[in-house]
């Protein structure tokens, strides 16, 4: 064999071996978090280079498309509705309030619009999902993407670990789950982190389960303000690009895996209402999981660690207002309405 025929063998196999060592990678990675599976594609990245690298630039987008439709199967408007006058008006008032603070602050700090965008509604609405909802409409790299998730990681892990010791240190009522529960579903981002500070506040008071289920159906009804923040900002995008090529097109605007979503949620409140177990959707919501898994380990192969490092500090003070402000608006509504 001619050397140069040897060398290439050597590549091929050195990919092929790269190739199913992340494969493994990844199939362990469907039992953690997202998070831990982006920062495991990002170190892979840059230990041992990008071995998937047309996929990955590719398949992120969608992936993250398929991971909002199945979200949908998991969504029962009843239950997102239940969360009553209160839970609503909580809702609207806050996402409203952060996604302007976010958008000002980000033009203040000249920070890049569409980082703005992905970390205000990160913040505002839950996380992971919003940030994967929004980047396809925005045209979101995959940098943007992961910076913007990271940063809505950490403060939810703050918010996890402190946000119970606030409620007990300004007076949050222990008697009942209702005051604490409101608070975990309104200025905590990601499910989980919700899940792990309401419950730790049930176990501290011994409420059972008041406080989670009052998260949980406030957080839902957070969810639903994934719809019309993809559509106002989808309309901004398709008429900037509109006038940028002379003309703007409402269907163009209309970003259809949103609708897919919102089809989902349709087809399981109906279907619950009809006497299905919720239970039945639970295998497609399971695959909203696996979708932003591997859209997860897809954006991290497509990171520059160094670069997110480098360019980290104005989205982290970004997110820590963001945070700040929604807290703050959860605490000053709760103080309104005679919660606190």
């Amino acid at each position: 064999m001619k050397p140069l025929q040897l060398t290439k063998s050597m590549q091929s196999a050195k990919l092929n071996w790269r190739q199913i060592l992340f494969a493994g990678l990844l199939i362990g990675s469907l039992f953690c978090s997202p998070v831990v599976t982006l920062f495991a594609g990002i170190l892979f990245a840059l230990t041992l280079g990008n071995p998937f690298p047309v996929w990955s630039k590719k398949a992120s987008k969608k992936l993250l498309q398929y991971c909002v439709v199945g979200l949908g199967f998991g969504m029962n408007f009843h239950e997102s509705l239940a969360a009553g006058r209160e839970g609503m008006t909580f809702t609207v008032v806050s996402v409203v309030t952060v996604m302007i603070v976010g958008v000002v602050l980000g033009r203040l700090l000249r920070i890049d619009r569409k980082n703005s965008y992905l970390i205000s509604s990160g913040t505002a609405i839950c996380g992971g999902s919003a940030i994967a909802a929004t980047a396809p409409v925005i045209h979101a790299d995959d940098e943007k993407v992961a910076q913007a998730i990271s940063v809505i990681f950490f403060f939810n892990v703050l918010a996890a670990l402190l946000f119970p010791l606030l409620g007990q240190a300004i007076g949050f009522d222990t008697t009942s789950g209702e005051a604490f529960g409101i608070f975990a579903g309104t200025a905590v981002n990601d499910t989980s982190s919700v899940t792990a500070a309401a419950s730790t506040w049930d176990s501290m008071w011994g409420l059972g389960s008041q406080t989670l289920d009052k998260a949980v159906t406030v957080k839902l009804t957070r969810t639903l303000a994934i719809i019309p923040i993809t559509l106002v900002l989808s309309l901004m995008q398709a008429k900037k690009a509109g006038n940028a090529k002379g003309g703007f097109h409402l269907k163009n605007a209309f970003p259809m895996f949103i609708l897919w979503f919102v089809c989902a949620s349709v087809v399981t409140t109906l279907c619950t209402s009809f006497g299905a177990p919720a239970a039945a959707f639970k295998p497609l919501k399971e695959l909203s999981k696996f979708f932003i898994v591997m859209a997860m380990a897809a954006i991290g192969l497509n990171s520059n660690l160094i670069k997110l490092v480098k360019n980290g500090g104005k989205p982290l003070l970004l997110g820590l207002c963001c945070w700040l402000g929604i807290t703050a608006v959860s605490l000053l509504m709760q103080h309104v309405m005679g919660l606190w």
